[in-house]
């Protein structure tokens, strides 16, 4: 099984000074951790990156040379236990994924923008957008981070996802 933490929308140093403590609690013991987006600092992600390995991806309101830095691209297409997930900002129109697409379609895509907790599937696609841990529903002050568990299930053939989302 692969456990990884999921984060959105920190605004750091807008919505707050630096990511809440109970964030590294919450993340003990993850494999990977995912930032879909508007991160402002890269510090952010260091400090992420002390708690375990870190990809991200850009948020519109980020500075472009944040994809200077190894760990930020506009989208991460990642194989997880078997499972093809996409790390964006934007969530992308259920349509687009499956009619407009050059490439496969992904398992699980995690999100950001939106500033609202949601796990929801859609089309045979896991959507997860964390909501955001300082800045959720656009009010400041402690919000939420999300768990993703991918578990190979050898028996079936088959990988299982699950997310929720942890209220700090």
């Amino acid at each position: 099984m692969m456990r990884i933490g999921l984060i959105t929308d920190t605004h750091i140093p807008l919505a707050a000074k630096e990511i809440p403590p109970k964030v590294a609690e919450i993340f003990q013991g993850v494999d990977l951790i995912l930032h879909a987006g508007d991160i402002y600092e890269l510090r952010v992600l260091d400090e992420l990156g002390r708690i375990a390995p870190v990809l991200a991806a850009l948020g519109d309101d980020d500075a472009w040379d944040m994809l200077q830095d190894e760990r930020v691209e506009m989208k991460h297409t990642l194989n997880l236990q078997g499972q093809t997930l996409w790390l964006v900002h934007e969530r992308p129109y259920v349509s687009f994924l499956t009619l407009h697409q050059k490439e496969e379609a992904p398992d699980i895509v995690v999100y950001g923008h939106t500033h609202t907790a949601q796990v929801q599937r859609s089309n045979g696609v896991l959507f997860v957008g964390s909501g955001s841990p300082t800045f959720l529903n656009y009010i400041r002050g402690p919000g939420t981070v999300g768990i993703l568990d991918i578990e190979a299930n050898e028996a079936q053939a088959s990988n299982e996802a699950q997310a929720s989302i942890v209220r700090l």
